[in-house]
């Protein structure tokens, strides 16, 4: 009798120890597998055009921040500013 006793306690420890180790491995592989964070996206005031803001080209003009998707577009909204 003390043996199913010990069996059963030690069946119960494994089963525990592996349902830690499994739902430890299974939160590393969310966090490892997760997407990125979404980026925010800027309009450019010249086209019109949404870009993320990471590769945006930035211009403060009068005080105010401006995102342009490339150099001609920031040129041409500085030409009409002007």
């Amino acid at each position: 009798m003390a043996r199913v006793i010990l069996f059963i306690v030690l069946f119960l420890l494994f089963y525990t120890i592996l349902r830690y180790l499994i739902k430890n491995m299974r939160g590393r592989a969310k966090k490892l597998s997760r997407e990125p964070d979404s980026e925010e996206l800027v309009q450019d005031p010249c086209c019109q055009t949404y870009i993320p803001i990471r590769s945006a080209l930035k211009k403060r003009i009068r005080g105010k921040w401006f995102y342009f998707c490339s150099q001609e577009c920031l040129r041409k909204f500085l030409q009409r500013e002007s």
